[in-house]
């Protein structure tokens, strides 16, 4: 059944199809609002936020357009309000740092899956917020430029040119900061995340 034949059926009062909708979205929505935010918990609560805002504007949802680049925008908008916290993610993970010095200093990141991500993660937070957003949604949610565009509510071009100006930033700052393992390792992958 596609999601707009669940819309309609959620509006004409069906709860099945309403539930249908959110185990469908509902990782989707968690991972996007996680990666805004850096919390599970917040982020959770971002995804329940997201979902209760979509149910109670349903009624405005296009049935012509696809559900998930909708209810992606609803929850970036909600995770906007919370991004100023997003760098707890950033202090966890430097807290998991100071607290494993051994595993920091005798692994490097392309050996270490959790020192690599810290390097990336705080190479992504260096970035503008609306390039953030952007790679956020296309590469950690394998979101099309498309959906990436909708949700975003902006032009597909400007999708490109974010994402090629941040890829661009990323690999710049990742080469002066001295991650060459990282470095090495990005630019071996076909997209550069």
């Amino acid at each position: 059944m596609s999601d707009a034949d669940l819309v309609t059926r959620a509006l004409a009062g069906e709860s099945a199809a309403w539930e249908n909708l959110v185990r469908d979205h509902q990782q989707a929505v968690f991972r996007l609002a996680y990666l805004f935010v850096g919390d599970p918990d917040e982020a959770d609560d971002v995804a329940q936020d997201a979902f209760i805002h979509a149910y109670r504007g349903l009624d405005t949802f296009d049935l012509a357009r696809p559900f998930r680049p909708w209810i992606m925008r609803i929850t970036a908008n909600l995770a906007r309000n919370r991004l100023r916290s997003v760098s707890r993610y950033f202090h966890a993970a430097q807290r998991w740092l100071q607290a494993n010095p051994e595993a920091a200093a005798s692994t490097s990141a392309a050996e270490n899956p959790a020192l690599e991500s810290a390097a990336l993660w705080q190479a992504v937070k260096k970035l503008k917020v609306a390039d953030q957003q952007a790679i956020y949604m296309r590469y950690f949610l394998e979101m099309s430029e498309a959906e990436t565009a909708q949700a975003l509510q902006i032009p597909a071009g400007t999708v490109k040119s974010r994402l090629h100006r941040a890829l661009d930033r990323l690999r710049e700052w990742i080469d002066l900061e001295g991650h060459e393992d990282l470095s090495s390792h990005e630019r071996n992958r076909e997209v550069g995340l």
